[in-house]
C-alpha cells in the first residue's frame, strides 16, 4: 500500500486509537488553515483587511491555546512542532510564544513501571541488573521519551570512569504515534503543495519527506549515541562546549545511557544570575558556537530549544568565561553538504558587509532562487533594506514605525513576490536551527542584537577565504614558476637532441628564434613571480602590514630582473 493510499485509509490499519488521533490531527489543521485563507487572503482582497487587522490578536491567542491543548494530550510530533513555534519570539508574536513556551516542560511522563518494561526488555536483564540504582522520578519528559538518573554497576562505572548517568528510555508505542503524526502531516502537506503561493515558495512533500526521515533518526538511540560522540569530536578541543559520553554497554535503539550532565537550563535566567552568570554573556557565546556548527564543521545540533541546552559552571581560571555550553539530546542532527556551506558563507559575509548584489548571489549559489531569474529588482530592494534597517537587533526593529515597513512593502512587495523562491530540500533543518537559536538569544537578552554576532563571525570567515585565496594563488604561481623555469632547460635539451640526432641543423635563422624563445621563458618566469609576490603581498597587507609590504618589495626586484633580462640581450 502506497503511503497516499495509507493517508487515504488508516494511519496504521486496525488501531482504533491512531484512527482517532490522525481524524483529530487533520481536522485540527483543516479548521485552521481555512480560517487564515478566509482572514488573510480573502478578507484583505474584497477591501476588508481592518477586519482581519483588528481580529488578529485574538485569533492567534485562540489558536495558540487550542494548539498547547492539543499537543498536550496527543504527545509525539505534536510537541516538536509546538516547542519550535515557542522558541521563535524573534518572529512570531507573544500571544502564540507565551502560550507554547509551557510546552517544553509540560509533557507529561509515563509511569516508571512501563518505563522499567521496555528498559528491561532492551536491556535483556532487570533494571537492577543493569544499573545499582534507576531514580523513578524523571528528571525530563520530552515527546519521544523521558530521562531517569541511574547509579551504573562497578563494572560499567570502571569501565568508562562514570559513577553515575542518565537512562533515556523511548515512549512504549512511540514508533506508532510517529506513523501516525507523519501520516497527518503527508495530508497536510498535499493540501498545502494545491496552494499556488505556498507550491512556489517549497516543495513541501519534499520537506515533510525530509521531516519523516529525521523523525525516524530520532527514535534510533543508537544513531544518537553515533552523533554525541561525533559531536563532542567536533567540539574536543573548544572549552566553550561539551557533550555527555555514552555508555555504550547500556544502549540499544530504544535504550540510551549517557554521561549525567545535568545543570543549569540556558533560558534559567534567576539560576543563572544565582551562579553568577550573565545571561546577556550567554546569548553571544552560543550563538557564535552554532554558527561554528553551520558555517565551519558542517555537522549541527538541529533541536537547540532551551530544554536540550544547559549552563555549566567551571572553575577554570584561563577560560574566558567561568562556564560552558553543555548540549543533549543529539536525535536531531543534520548536516551541511561543503557546497551549500560555501553558499551560507557568502550569505553571511554578504549580510554582514550590507551587500545586497552579493547577498542575491549568494541566495542564488544555495539553491533558493532560481539562477536563470532576472534579480536587479531583489538587489536593489536588499540594498535599500540595509540602508535602513542593517545592523538592527530584533528588539529595535519592533520599535521602527510600521509605516516604513509598509512602505518598503509597497514599493518591493511585488518584485520579491514575483520572484521564483523555492525551499531546498536540506534546509528545513538549518531554518529550524537558526530559528531556535535567535529565539533562545532573544530569550537570554531581550535586546539581543544578532549583528553583533553576525558580523565578528563573519570578518573571521573574511580572513579564513583570504588566507585560502592567498593559498590558492600561491600554489598557482609556483606551479607556472616551475614550468617557467623547466622551459629554457627543454628548449636547451631539445636543440641539443635536434644536433646530436640523425638530423643535422645547421640554420642560423632557427638558432635565433630558438635563443630569443630561451630569453622570453626566462623573462616570462620572473614576470610571473612578480604577479604572484604583489598578489601574495596585497591580500596580506590587510592582517600583516609589515609581511605584506616586504613580499610587495620583493615583486619589484622580479619585476626588474624580467626587464633587465629582456634588455640585455637585445
Amino acid at each position: 500500500m502506497t503511503s497516499v493510499q495509507r493517508d487515504r485509509a488508516d494511519p496504521v490499519p486496525g488501531a482504533g486509537k491512531s484512527r482517532a488521533r490522525y481524524r483529530r490531527i487533520i481536522r485540527f489543521a483543516a479548521w485552521h488553515l481555512a480560517v487564515t485563507w478566509w482572514f488573510e487572503l480573502f478578507l484583505p482582497r474584497i477591501g476588508l483587511g481592518r477586519v482581519a487587522e483588528r481580529t488578529r490578536t485574538r485569533r492567534m491567542r485562540r489558536f495558540a491555546q487550542r494548539f498547547h491543548q492539543l499537543a498536550v494530550e496527543l504527545g509525539g510530533l505534536m510537541i516538536k512542532v509546538g516547542q519550535f513555534m515557542s522558541s521563535r519570539l524573534d518572529v512570531l508574536p507573544p500571544e502564540i510564544t507565551s502560550e507554547l513556551e509551557g510546552l517544553q516542560d509540560e509533557v507529561p511522563p509515563v509511569p516508571f513501571p512501563e518505563i522499567r518494561a521496555l528498559a528491561e526488555a532492551e536491556l535483556g536483564v532487570p533494571l537492577n541488573a543493569a544499573f545499582v540504582a534507576v531514580e523513578e522520578t524523571p528528571i525530563a519528559a520530552a515527546s519521544l521519551g523521558q530521562a531517569h538518573r541511574a547509579q551504573l554497576s562497578p563494572d560499567d562505572a570502571a569501565d568508562t570512569g562514570l559513577d553515575s548517568g542518565v537512562l533515556k528510555v523511548q515512549r512504549p508505542g512511540i514508533d506508532a504515534i510517529v506513523a501516525v503524526d507523519l501520516a497527518a502531516l503527508r495530508k497536510v502537506g498535499g493540501w498545502l503543495s494545491r496552494i499556488r503561493i505556498v507550491a512556489n515558495r517549497a516543495d513541501v512533500p519534499a520537506l515533510i519527506k525530509e521531516f519523516s526521515q529525521t523523525s525516524l533518526e530520532e527514535i534510533d538511540y543508537m544513531n544518537e549515541a553515533a552523533n554525541a560522540e561525533r559531536f563532542a569530536a567536533d567540539f574536543a578541543d573548544d572549552r566553550r562546549v561539551a557533550a555527555p559520553r555514552v555508555v555504550w554497554e547500556r544502549t540499544t535503539r530504544r535504550a540510551l545511557t549517557l554521561e549525567d550532565v545535568t545543570a543549569i537550563k540556558i533560558t534559567d535566567s534567576e539560576a543563572l544570575l544565582a551562579a553568577g552568570i550573565d545571561p546577556v554573556q550567554v546569548a553571544p557565546v552560543f550563538a557564535s558556537v552554532m554558527f561554528d556548527q553551520l558555517f565551519t564543521n558542517g555537522f549541527f545540533h538541529a533541536d537547540p530549544h532551551p530544554g536540550n541546552i544547559f549552563i555549566t559552571p567551571v572553575e577554570d581560571s584561563s577560560a574566558e568565561h567561568p562556564w560552558k555550553l553543555t548540549f543533549i539530546d543529539f536525535g536531531m542532527m543534520g548536516e551541511v553538504p561543503p557546497k551549500t556551506r560555501s553558499g551560507l558563507r557568502k550569505l553571511l559575509i554578504a549580510a554582514a558587509s550590507r551587500d545586497g548584489k552579493g547577498l542575491v548571489a549568494a541566495i542564488k549559489d544555495l539553491g533558493v532562487l532560481v539562477p536563470s531569474t532576472d534579480s536587479a529588482g531583489l538587489e536593489r530592494a536588499m540594498t535599500k533594506l540595509f540602508a535602513r534597517f542593517g545592523g538592527m537587533g530584533f528588539a529595535e526593529l519592533r520599535e521602527v514605525d510600521p509605516k516604513e515597513f509598509r512602505d518598503f512593502a509597497v514599493e518591493f512587495g511585488d518584485v520579491i513576490r514575483s520572484l521564483p523562491f523555492q525551499l531546498p530540500e536540506n534546509f528545513l533543518l538549518i531554518i529550524r536551527a537558526m530559528s531556535l537559536t535567535s529565539g533562545v538569544c532573544s530569550s537570554l537578552d531581550a535586546r539581543f542584537n544578532l549583528w553583533d554576532s553576525v558580523e565578528p563571525y563573519a570578518a573571521q570567515l573574511m580572513r579564513d577565504e583570504r588566507g585560502n585565496v592567498v593559498q590558492e594563488v600561491a600554489r598557482q604561481a609556483f606551479d607556472a614558476v616551475g614550468i617557467a623555469f623547466g622551459l629554457p632547460k627543454r628548449v636547451d635539451g631539445l636543440l641539443a637532441r635536434i644536433e646530436e640526432g640523425p638530423l643535422s641543423v645547421a640554420n642560423p635563422r632557427l638558432e635565433q628564434q630558438v635563443s630569443r624563445l630561451t630569453r622570453v621563458t626566462r623573462r616570462l618566469a620572473s614576470l610571473v613571480i612578480f604577479g604572484a609576490l604583489l598578489i601574495a603581498g596585497a591580500i596580506l597587507r590587510a592582517d600583516d602590514m609589515v609581511f605584506g609590504n616586504v613580499l610587495m618589495v620583493a615583486s619589484v626586484v622580479a619585476l626588474l630582473h624580467g626587464l633587465w633580462v629582456g634588455r640585455r640581450h637585445r
